[in-house]
Parts: C-alpha cells; structure tokens; sequence
C-alpha cells in the first residue's frame, strides 16, 4: 500500500510524510527530491531552463514509477494539473489532501525562494490562485482530507493513521486521543 499526500505547496507534504513513514515503520519517498536528484539541479532551475511543461512530463513518469512502490509518498503541489497523475494515484495509492489556507502557506513560505510558482510580485495571491484553480482537483483523487492549518504535527499523523485503519489499511496502531474533524471525499 503506497499512502501518498497531495496539497498546494507548503502544506506539509514532506513533513508530514516523513513523520508518517516513520510512525508506519515504512518507507519515504518524496517525487520532488527524487526528480531533483534525477536532473542534478534544483526545481526552480529547472522550471527557469526548461519550463513547466517539460517539468510536468518528466513528473508524470516519476509519479507513475512511484505509485508502484509502498510507504509513503509526498508528490509535489501541481502534481494534480495532470489528469493522467490524478487517476495514477486515486487508482494505486490512498491518497490524503493535506489542505491549508493560502494564508497559512504564506506564512509558511514566505521566505523560501526554492518555490518555483511562488517567485512573482505578490505570493500569496498566487497561493489564493493556485488554492482556487487546484482544490477541486486535489480532492477529485483524495480519499480524505486533513486540515493542516492549525493542526500539529502529531495530531495530523494521528488522524491520517485513523484513516487508514477505518480503511481496513492499517492494522492497530497505539493512537493519542485526536478530536478534529476530518472529511470524507465523496466518490465521484
């Protein structure tokens, strides 16, 4: 089982992913740094020389390599904009939004210069465009969503490993007491 995390950037795919891996005793991998190390240079680099379109075909290779494997996976935030990416993972993985606010992020990132979408004039009205054009996507391949914005990290991990074993996906975990809301994603 291959539990991967989608949301805008900043919402703490690989945070959260790590941390979810390790709670699960299994394995991290986030596609970012694996494309990273494939073209020896960073994303933003990458996106300046070759542009977002080429960026977006090598992703998709990657994610569908990916969907193959177990543990956990952190993609990066416009892995759904490919409707071949969206099916790949609804399809293989159980996949978690982890949704903040643009504001949130903002916070978060505001300065980070590593984020190749976010280098314009005004960020955070690119995360509200991004968050506006890119929700319904994320959650037309979630299972469920996971609100990030004033959760811990403990308590999103714990909420996500719920999931997973109402799922049948997860066998008991010794949980910590969690009482957030988390919401369901209708099949479509």
């Amino acid at each position: 089982m291959l539990v991967a995390l989608v949301g805008l950037p900043g919402s703490g795919k690989s945070s959260v992913g790590w941390h979810l891996a390790k709670r699960l005793s299994s394995n991290f991998l986030d596609s970012d740094q694996i494309i990273t190390d494939e073209i020896a240079c960073s994303i933003r680099e990458y996106f300046e020389r070759e542009g977002e379109e080429k960026f977006r075909l090598l992703e998709e290779r990657v994610i569908a390599q990916l969907c193959l494997q177990q543990g956990v996976l952190s993609t990066g935030g416009g892995v759904v904009t490919r409707e071949v990416n969206r099916i790949n993972l609804k399809k293989n993985c159980y996949v978690v939004y982890l949704r903040s606010t643009p504001e949130e992020i903002y916070r978060r990132l505001k300065h980070d210069k590593g984020r190749p979408l976010l280098q314009v004039a005004d960020p955070l009205a690119k995360l509200r465009e991004l968050s506006q054009q890119r929700d319904p996507l994320y959650q037309a391949c979630a299972h469920f969503v996971v609100d990030t914005s004033k959760q811990s990290m403990s308590r999103v991990i714990n909420m996500i490993v719920m999931q997973l074993e109402l799922a049948g996906l997860k066998s008991s975990v010794d949980l910590h007491s969690s009482s957030s809301v988390i919401e369901p994603i209708p099949e479509s």
